[in-house]
Parts: C-alpha cells; structure tokens; sequence
C-alpha cells in the first residue's frame, strides 16, 4: 500500500495498481516536483518583493517593470494552484530511456534537469496525440487522476510489444472514457489530462487565417477552443499581449461562468473573454427583437456599413473663410486652410479624438499667419510679447474659432448617430442607399433609442468610428489645467529669480524647461480605462459561430485585422438555419482563408440520449452531421409534466452530487445543485440530468427543432421529457 507521504492515494479495489514496481519511480519523480515548486514559489516570491521595493521609474522602464510585475504574478498564482498535481502524466519514448513528464507548465530543477515538459511545447504533442494506428514514436503512456492533490487513479496505453511486456497497468477502459462518468458541476471540470488525438490536433493547428472546428454535440468544441487559445498564446509570439492577444467570445453568459476556470488552469489569465452583448454598453438588458423584417434588416451589414457615411457628414469642412482676431493682429482662415486642417487626422482615427488634431493643425496654420502678419516668422528676431506661446494662448481662448470647430467638427455620441438614422429617414436613405423606401421607413420607429439586441452591431460599429466623447472633453479638461498649472509656475518662478540676491544666481536655472517640467505635478494627469474588448486582437476564438449573423461578424472583424479566427460551431444547431457550407458563410461575412476541422465522435452524450435526439433534429434537417456516441447510459425516460417535482427529488436523494437543469419552465428558481434555462441559454453546457418540460412548445420549424436538440444533448447522464 502507498504511504501517507506518497503521491498516491489509490482505493483499495484498485491495490493492484499500488504495486512498488508501477508506481514508486513515479513517486520519486513528483516527490521531487513537490520540493521544486516549493522552492520556486519562494524565489517568484522574493523576485516580487524586490521589483515591488524598488525605486519608482517612470516611462519605458515602468512599463517593462509593471509587466515583469504582472507575469511574476500570474506564475505565482499558477504555482499557488497546484502542486504536485501540475503533472498531468507521463510518457516513455525508448524502453530504456527515462519517462518524460507533461505538466500544466515547465518546471525545472535546480540543477536545470527537466521535471515538467510543458504541455504545449512541440516536446509534449506525442502526449496527447499519439494513437495506436500513429503511436508518434511512443513506447507507453500514462494518465494520472488527481483528487485534492492524490493521485487517485491512473491508466496506461502500450504501445509496442517491450512496453507490453514490461508490465503495465493496462485498463477496460481509457483514461477519458472513465473521467466522463465524473460528476458535473456548475464549472467546466480539467480535462486537460485527458485531451484526444483528434481534438489535441486542431489545438495545435496553425493560428494563420481562419480554422473552422465543427462537430456536433459532445464532440468536445468548447474544450479544443479554450485549450486552442491557451496553445496559441505560448507558441505564437505574434499573438503576445503586447501585440493585441486572444479574445475569446462565447454565446451567453453562463457559458462564460461555466469555463470561467479553464483558461487560468492552463496558465493563461491574460485572455479577454466575453459575449457579443460585452462588446457595447447597451448591450447587458436589451431585448430581442421582435419584428421579424426589422431583425432581418438588421442582421445584415448594411446598417454597420452605413455608419461611415454618416460620420463622414461631419468631417466636412467650411466651404467660407473666416476672420481671426488676435491682441496683435487680424488673421484670415480660409476655406483652403479649413480643408488642409482637416486632412491632418491619421486615416485611422476616430472621428471624436481626430477633432483635436484638426484643432493642432489649425493652430499651427494660425500661428504661422500671425508669424507672417508680423514679420516674425523664420529668420527674424521674435518679439517676446508675442511669441508663438503666447498667440496660440490667445488662439485658444476665442470663442468665435471654438464655435466654429464644434460646428465643423462636433463631438458625437455614438447613440444620437444611430438614433438619427432611425428617425431621420433622409439620413438613412443617404447613408445606406441600397435600402428600399419601404425598408428606410420600417426601420425608423418613435423611440429612436429604444434598442434591441439587434442594433447591437450598429451601436459597436459607431462606438468604434466615433471613439468616447467624454475621454475627449476629460482630455481637453486636463490641458486646460496643465496650462494653467504651467502659467502659475512661470510666475513663480518669475518671482524667485526677481528676488535672487545670490552671487550665482541659481534661481535663473529654473529658466530651463527641464527644471520647470519638474516643478508641475503630472500624477494628477488623466489616468482613463481603455475599452479593453475594442482591439484590435491578434486572434479571435468564436464558440457556437453558428449563430452570428453578418452583421455580427462585423463587430468581430473590427478588432481582428489579421483576420486570426478559431470558429467553433455546429451548423445542425443554428436556431435559424445555416442552408450554406462554412466556407460560403464565412466569406459572405469577410473571411476568405478558411480551413475546415471536423469533430465526429460524442465523448459526453450516452447512446440512449442521442437515439432519441437524433430524428428530432433529421426531422429538420436530414443531412445534420450527428456525432456517434462512444457512451453507454440509461434509457432515456418519459413522464407527465406535473411529475417534475418528484423527478427532480429522486434524483437529489439519489445523487449526492452533480448538476441538473430543468429546461422549458421560465420562472423556476435555481437551487446549488438544479438551474432552469430556456434552450437558447443552454448552449455549451452540460448537466448530468437533463428535464425538459412540455418540448412541442420550443416551437415549429428548424428553431423549435434545434432548440430541442440542443436542451437533449445536454445530458451526460440521464434524460427525462416531461409533456402532457
């Protein structure tokens, strides 16, 4: 039997496994992990300490300095997480070569000997990919299961006749059908360890262009998705944070509190995730839309691409001059210095933070023209009552030039855009002018701001042209204190070198604009959040893609330039329908390089579970790519709906752990261990019990059909449909 100091902790039915010769070589290896770690811990810790205790800089070295500060601390938290359970098994390449071990992360020891290859180096692929009919030069393989930091279970594969021969605790079953009878719980269990071939090889696909990962339900897309960002962010070094990182978008939020852990199990907590309704402020309490036209309408592009146009209106500049005055002289700006100010924006700008480059560039023409007017200009003396300072302090205190940009150029809010194009129907003819006369005046409605979830993409796509408003007038709050604070410095220091009877003079060094920068206190400058999902994003992970519509795409191509994406869905499940291949889909929405993964097998839903679902779903669309089961459960039960209530206690006194979700009965509370969701809302989630409570009223047709799929599928253990 193992001891209580062992790695060890396997019941007693499995003692078999307990034998020294399987597993103290083992034993010895983690025992060592274990006082790494431990030793590691405290150097991370003392290397904290040090950069956290030392003198503030300011600049690049900061910056370089916050960064080391925050990788520290995510290495921390990672070893804090785990301990000898960081190793998720182990492989033997050459009979008489030493075992390799695959960790969440590398671990050396101290004297550089490799403990932990981490399992998204090229070294640990074999781990996870090999297969009998490709065994990637493996002689034998071994899983652990870990509980509470035991190793309570582990399998072993042979994969040549020597590894056979030498004794290897083979089982009936692998190492990821066992785990799947596991418990679920209301967050998405490690699967790590336990990754297939077939799903490890998307992982490690190539990040260039767009993978498209289909397969139907329990074919494992949402794991391949998480690991597949993690995978990319430590192997491709042009998806680093500094370059734009890894957003990852789920279908709703409880899918995203259900994977809420996976990613940081994986070492990785730098990766943005969220849904489409995260990416804009109104997005949280919208409604649907409930006019079907109106949504159709809105689902394409034509309203997001409608936006430039109706921004571009306000980027027009004055066609008439107009007289400048100063203390000094009277300066004339005409329509041609209008058009050269407003060609100074970068093209890439946004409209709101591009005025105060046109309000730099009109400065610079006015003060050259005062320059001029005055003979001051390049090759004269200057005179100091009016230098170039002092006119550009005069320039911006006239109300008449204000007026006139704020005219030309206003700041404008994102909603008043949007909100105009649905009540002013000239402005929408203008802006998207392949709308119908009857589409321009279904789309106008009496509450212009009375959004729905549809407007969504239109809202994202004038947030991103327009740019915040407010971080412009907080900006030009704070220049305005800056020059004031610069103004009441050079009196002071006006007034100190008026007084200085030194023989040195010293006070006259404070003339000097170094001196005088440090004088002014810039802590207090504007410190603004920036909108962390606004991109742009190096790559773009995308669960359950087959629900977005184009003009949902197009709040996702904003902030993807390289065009980077992971698309993970099922075309059987899109409540609407998905008549085209993913190719067409996807180039319909902008996306031309796409490469096709398939995922086949069902490693979560029982045999009996998908005998039933399957003619749900072919009753609506024949050619749906059902997955095969490689489960065995129970049969699937059917009841009276008022029988919910002893289902559901059956089940509690039963199972003293496990989820359960009531689909089909709006309303009903949620308890620790049973939620109740509407079919739209179960999406990428599993329960070890599913009821579905009268399923004819999901409704008719390819949505009532998918919605009812997708509630079944749900299950890993047992279904029940309860209808009258």
């Amino acid at each position: 039997m193992t001891t209580a100091a062992s790695a060890f902790a396997l019941p007693d039915h499995l003692s078999a496994k307990s034998a020294s010769a399987l597993i103290d070589e083992d034993d010895r290896h983690l025992a060592e992990i274990g006082a790494t770690l431990s030793s590691t811990t405290e150097a991370v810790l003392a290397e904290l300490d040090d950069l956290r205790r030392s003198p503030g800089t300011s600049g690049e070295q900061a910056l370089q300095r916050d960064q080391e500060i925050h990788r520290l601390t995510g290495r921390l938290r990672m070893l804090r997480r785990y301990g000898r359970d960081l190793c998720l098994g182990r492989m033997v390449v050459d009979e008489d070569a030493a075992p390799v071990y695959i960790g969440r992360l590398g671990l050396a020891a101290p004297d550089g000997r490799r403990l932990l290859v981490d399992w998204r180096s090229p070294a640990a692929e074999p781990f996870f990919g090999a297969t009998h009919a490709n065994p990637m030069g493996l002689a034998s393989r071994r899983r652990f299961r870990w509980s509470k930091g035991r190793i309570t279970d582990y399998w072993d594969e042979a994969f040549t006749d020597a590894a056979l021969a030498a004794g290897v605790a083979l089982d009936d079953q692998s190492a990821f059908i066992a785990s799947l009878a596991a418990s679920r719980s209301s967050r998405m269990r490690d699967v790590l360890g336990t990754i297939q071939s077939d799903q490890d090889a998307i992982i490690r696909a190539s990040s260039r262009g767009t993978l498209v990962v289909d397969g139907g339900p329990g074919t494992g897309k949402t794991v391949v998705a998480l690991h597949r960002a993690a995978y990319l962010l430590y192997n491709d070094p042009r998806l680093g944070t500094g370059r734009g990182g890894v957003l990852f978008v789920g279908p709703h939020a409880p899918y995203l509190a259900y994977v809420a852990d996976v990613l940081p199990s994986l070492g990785e907590e730098g990766v943005a995730t969220c849904t489409l309704r995260d990416l804009v402020p109104q997005g949280a309490d919208v409604p649907e839309e409930i006019d079907a036209e109106v949504a159709r309408l809105k689902a394409s592009a034509t309203l997001a691409q409608a936006v430039e146009p109706a921004v571009a209106l306000y980027e027009e500049p004055p066609r008439t001059g107009m007289l400048v005055e100063t203390p000094w002289a009277e300066l004339w700006l005409s329509a041609e210095d209008w058009a050269e100010a407003f060609n100074a924006p970068d093209p890439d700008a946004a409209h709101n933070p591009a005025r105060q480059q046109v309000w730099e560039a009109l400065m610079e023409i006015l003060v050259d023209k005062h320059a001029a007017a005055l003979g001051t200009g390049p090759g004269t003396v200057e005179r100091p009552e009016v230098s170039p300072a002092l006119v550009r302090r005069a320039l911006e205190q006239d109300e008449g030039l204000r007026d006139a940009i704020g005219g030309a150029w206003p700041l404008l809010e994102p909603t008043d855009l949007v909100g105009d194009l649905y009540s002013v129907p000239a402005y929408l003819r203008r802006c998207a002018p392949t709308l119908s006369p009857d589409e321009v005046r279904r789309l106008q409605r009496p509450d212009p701001h009375a959004w729905t979830r549809a407007d969504l993409p239109v809202l994202d796509a004038a947030r991103l042209r327009l740019g915040d408003p407010d971080q412009v007038r907080r900006r030009r709050r704070d220049e305005s204190r800056r020059r004031a604070e610069r103004e009441e410095m050079d009196r002071v220091v006006d007034h100190l070198i008026a007084t200085d009877d030194s023989e040195m003079a010293l006070m006259s060094m404070l003339r000097g604009a170094d001196l005088q920068g440090a004088l002014v206190d810039h802590a207090a400058d504007e410190r603004t959040d920036p909108d962390l999902l606004a991109g742009p994003f190096a790559h773009v992970v995308v669960d359950e893609a087959q629900e977005l519509t184009d003009a949902e795409w197009q709040m996702l191509l904003q902030r993807c330039p390289s065009r980077s994406f992971t698309v993970v869905g099922d075309r059987a499940q899109a409540r609407h329908g998905f008549e085209r291949s993913w190719q067409e889909r996807l180039a319909a929405a902008g996306l031309d390089r796409v490469e096709l993964a398939s995922l086949t097998v069902n490693y979560r839903t029982p045999r009996q579970v998908m005998d039933v679902a399957e003619p749900v779903i072919r009753a609506a669309l024949p050619d749906a790519n059902v997955p095969t089961s490689v489960r065995d459960g129970v049969p699937v039960r059917f009841g009276a709906t008022e029988d919910l209530d002893a289902v559901l206690e059956s089940w509690r006194t039963q199972q003293h752990d496990g989820t359960a979700c009531v689909i089909g009965v709006p309303g009903r509370a949620d308890t620790p261990r049973i939620r109740s969701l509407s079919p739209a809302h179960v999406k990428g989630l599993e329960f070890d019990l599913v009821v579905l409570v009268d399923p004819h009223r999901f409704g008719e047709g390819i949505e009532g059909a998918v919605d009812r799929y997708v509630a079944m599928t749900r299950a890993t253990g047992e279904l029940v449909v309860l209808g009258r």
